[in-house]
């Protein structure tokens, strides 16, 4: 019976579906195991090659813990908010749920097809009302919480009113944006909206003045990966920094047990090294700089005090509020003038790109350790949120210090005797000098760890700063202008939030006429006609009823899309529960994430939210572990295999001319054009669908070779401006989803990048035909043979480690060999063919159904036993050796594995075949090398 892929695979997708074969439920007599994907937006490109490597390199893995007993959790949902979505509806006037839902439509007929075992009674869908009420009551949650310094977690922010109510600040351990001072008496006699806000300078979730990314083409904020070299990544407008009055999340408030938590997770090193670089932990020293002939001061934060001495000028973020209050009259016009510069310039591009800007403020500051005045610049190489805002420069030993110090001629004083002035650092041994004559106390003789110490012990004594852990994670910004997103559960009262009633979530987004920002400015939602919040109802009513006594107007801005992803893998344990979140029985028994696969663009995004996230929930006992994914595997990306035609550009040559790839040579001038790759067989152009394709090259001419047009071919980046996006449904469509899947783990390692080519697919689908022709012949039920035997352990151990390292592509070569083996000894034992397929089943699961009920056997693969391997039968019986004289090997001889070092010399020298190479030489000495060779030394 000939391999009927497609038979197979609609038989097996649709009795899957039937039988509820993946459908999954809690099991508290099974070991549970967790596999998750990082969800996917469903663009309107729909999936190609690229986008389910990683989902199969999962797949695999839960179908194998499946076999080895453990009662699995595969889910799969959709991120659907996004602003492409927003951006199509605002181009064509529909709404943005239309064209996501059948953009979710087409991405799971595409995953259908591949043969998946998600669990699709568990999708979530991030846009969907009953998913977002948990995102819009975790963010109440945040609002009516703090973070307690004394506990390091989260607590309710009733506890901090009740502090605030008998003791004030006093003692009152939270963490707040700035440092606040009131006794009780005080905070009792506040008005209402003067303690909403004080407590808005606690809240985890909080109203703030930030500077963001700023798209005034698309009305919204993005954030810092949504902007590539100044310009919205989508569309590719201007972007611009700009303060707006927008809600964070307390993200900084964890960055030390977002730091520790990193010690206790199974992630990739250099994936936690970029987290811990991300989060900035520095310890050092705040330091209190007055400014010059005023009574203004400010505030710098420095891991190294000691160097104090060397500063010779300071620097003030451009967004920092000192810059109004410093910058003199006759230095505004330059100062507005470079701060219009700076407004167009993105922190990301300001980090990477390392040119000289700033402007002279025209005041000076005092340094407190020598009394000399020095002056404060502004440039845009420090940043509002990295520490105060303001640095001490210290030109000898920082390579940015000393580059804006040379660009401005500013004064650079070494701190050893001697130093070059442009080192960054200077080394931890006897000889700091401090140079200044007006220094307040010697450094001199002390190794670097001795002076930090000693700086700090002086700055402390003095009253001039205090010693302070400091970190460079930031908090989020959690405000879009946006529709496409989830609303915030919001209402203002005298211009202050207030949340709705929880049991009246989730509050909907409301229906709009356009999906632009309104003419004055306001985000979509302004447009909104019903979209205000009655208090003696509960409901939302129109705008029109709006009084500010019982009416109220609703939040116009929406959440971000890392809302809806944040905590996503809680709701797959009990997506249909209606009174929490999850419930305690089904969050127990899941726990956590026990396999994360995902790419790394999400390391300093997603994984640190999600992380924050849920160690918020593990502070509140709505998640039962403080880290929620324990191991991560980061797939790489498939790139595309671009292919290329080359027209001929010589002078007065006909502009529909294409030469194939070796005769160029015979031309002066080619340009190669991009060719859709679906449209090119083993680099051999489809010349009629070119020009189906290209219809202005109709009438083109092609010059040939051999009578085949040679395309030409690169490595790039997949997409569609470049015509080699690969669809899987064509994959699936010609050579089936088993090749599909097999030949994607067999590019190579799942976490390293690598090219797709077409070209390659053969053999994998050549292989699968080879393995089901095993099972044609009949089975034959008595004992393996040792052959057998040997050969099917052998698969059994490789492929049984390799899939626990995620190394997959090798796992197929053992198939490989194993098949060829197989064949050569004409293997007919029942035994031994189920045992192949029950192996191959995570890989190729329709074919190993098939065979499985093939061989009579009852329910489906996926519930079959993993098997275990006996080192008995991988014990090598026989050795080949290569027989070598003088170093040649000449020929091969076999030996009884456990034949000693005198039986072999005496076999390989009275061998027939020896004969010819001894004559006439006498033989100096044998050297045998254990299961691998035989030298035979001569000499005359």
């Amino acid at each position: 019976m000939d391999y009927n892929f497609r038979d197979i695979e609609q038989k097996w997708q649709k009795r899957w579906v039937e039988n509820g074969t993946y459908r999954v439920v809690e099991d508290k007599n099974k070991k549970k195991f967790y596999v998750l994907n990082m969800f996917p937006y469903p663009s309107g490109a729909g999936l190609h090659v690229g986008h389910p490597l990683g989902y199969i390199a999962s797949d695999i893995y839960a179908r194998y813990k499946r076999q080895q007993g453990y009662n699995v959790l595969n889910p799969m949902g959709y991120d659907a908010y996004g602003l492409p979505a927003e951006q199509y509806a605002i181009q064509t006037g529909q709404h943005p749920e239309k064209t996501t839902f059948e953009n979710i439509n087409r991405y799971r007929s595409q995953l259908d097809k591949i043969g998946f075992s998600f669990d699709w009674e568990r999708e979530v869908r991030t846009c969907d009302p009953i998913y977002y009420k948990w995102t819009q009551w975790a963010f109440q949650r945040m609002f009516k919480s703090y973070f307690s310094t004394s506990s390091h977690k989260a607590q309710p922010t009733i506890k901090l009113i009740e502090h605030f109510e008998l003791m004030g600040t006093e003692n009152c351990n939270a963490l707040g944006t700035e440092e606040l001072h009131f006794t009780a008496a005080e905070w009792n006699a506040f008005s209402e909206k003067k303690k909403q806000e004080v407590l808005m300078n606690y809240r985890i979730a909080y109203l703030a003045e930030t500077m963001v990314n700023w798209c005034p083409a698309l009305g919204t904020v993005l954030a810092n990966d949504e902007v590539i070299n100044g310009v919205s990544e989508r569309g590719g407008y201007p972007v611009e920094q700009k303060k707006m009055r927008q809600w964070c999340l307390r993200v900084s408030a964890y960055a030390q047990r977002l730091l520790d938590g990193l010690d206790t997770i199974d992630w990739t090193d250099s994936l936690k090294e970029t987290q811990r670089n991300w989060i900035g932990r520095s310890e050092g020293t705040e330091v209190e700089f007055n400014v010059a002939d005023s009574d203004k001061h400010f505030t710098i934060f420095t891991t190294r005090a000691d160097t104090m001495f060397g500063v010779t000028f300071m620097v003030l973020a451009p967004e920092s509020d000192l810059v109004a209050e410093l910058t003199t009259a006759d230095q505004k016009a330059a100062v507005d003038e470079y701060l219009a510069y700076v407004k167009k310039r993105t922190e990301r591009e300001r980090q990477m790109d390392h040119k000289v800007t700033g402007v002279f403020s025209g005041s000076y500051a005092i340094n407190p350790f020598t009394d000399e005045k020095i002056p404060i610049w502004i440039s845009e190489y420090v940043l509002a949120g990295y520490g105060t805002g303001a640095i001490m420069a210290v030109p000898a030993h920082d390579s940015r210090d000393y580059a804006f110090a040379k660009h401005f001629n500013l004064p650079i004083i070494p701190l050893i005797e001697g130093a070059d002035v442009s080192e960054e650092s200077y080394d931890a041994k006897e000889g700091i000098v401090c140079n200044s004559s007006s220094a307040k106390f010697s450094l001199n003789g002390l190794t670097v760890k001795e002076a930090i110490a000693a700086t700090k012990k002086y700055v402390t004594e003095q009253g001039l700063g205090r010693v302070k852990v400091n970190y460079r994670l930031r908090d989020a910004i959690f405000s879009r202008q946006r529709y496409w997103g989830e609303p915030f559960p919001v209402y203002y009262k005298d211009d202050m939030p207030y949340m709705i009633p929880k049991e009246c979530l989730p509050l909907e987004l409301p229906e709009i006429d356009e999906y632009k920002p309104t003419e004055t400015g306001e985000p979509p939602l302004g447009r909104a006609k019903m979209w205000a919040w009655d208090t003696k109802t509960d409901k939302v009513v129109s705008k029109d009823e709006i009084d500010n006594k019982t009416v109220f107007p609703l939040e116009l801005n929406t959440m971000p899309g890392f809302a809806g992803s944040s905590a996503y893998y809680l709701r797959y344990m009990d997506p249909k529960n209606e009174q929490a979140l999850v419930s305690k029985d089904a969050d127990e028994y899941w726990r956590n994430v026990d396999l994360y696969v995902g790419g790394t663009e999400h390391a300093t995004g997603h994984l640190i939210y999600s992380r924050f996230w849920n160690k918020f929930l593990f502070d509140s006992g709505y998640s039962c572990e403080d880290e929620p994914f324990k191991k991560l595997v980061n797939q790489g990306m498939i790139q595309g295999r671009s292919n290329f035609v080359y027209r001929i550009e010589d002078e007065g040559a006909d502009k529909g001319k294409f030469v194939s790839l070796n005769l160029r040579g015979n031309y002066k001038e080619t340009t190669p054009i991009h060719v859709d790759v679906n449209i090119v067989s083993a680099d051999i152009l489809d010349i009629e669908a070119f020009k189906a394709w290209r219809p202005d090259y109709n009438n083109a001419e092609f010059i040939l070779e051999d009578g085949k047009y040679i395309c030409g071919w690169a490595i790039e980046k997949m997409s569609k401006s470049m015509f080699n996006v690969v669809n899987p449904d064509m994959i699936v469509e010609k050579y089936g989803a088993d090749t599909l899947r097999l030949y994607e783990m067999f590019l190579g390692p799942v976490e390293q990048s690598k090219p797709w080519d077409t070209n390659g697919i053969d053999g994998c689908h050549r292989f699968l035909k080879k393995f089901w022709n095993l099972f044609q012949n009949g089975f034959d039920e008595g004992a393996a043979t040792p052959e057998n035997l040997k050969s099917v352990h052998k698969l059994i151990k490789k492929v049984s480690t390799d899939i626990e390292t995620f190394s997959y592509n090798t796992s197929i070569s053992a198939f490989m060999i194993c098949v060829n083996e197989l064949g050569q000894q004409k293997c007919k034992n029942k035994e031994m063919l189920k045992t192949l397929v029950i192996l191959i089943a995570p890989f190729a699961p329709h074919m190993a159904e098939e065979l499985w009920e093939m061989l009579g056997e009852q329910g489906s693969v996926c519930d079959s036993q993993w098997p275990k391997w006996e080192e008995k039968y991988l014990v090598e019986s026989e050795a080949k050796l290569g027989v070598a004289f003088n170093g040649k090997t000449r020929f091969d001889m076999t030996f009884p594995a456990d034949a000693d070092n005198k039986t072999i010399e005496e076999a390989v020298l009275a061998d027939e075949r020896a004969q010819k190479y001894l004559e006439g030489f006498q033989v100096a000495k044998v050297i045998i090398v254990p299961k691998r060779m035989v030298n035979i030394v001569l000499k005359k």
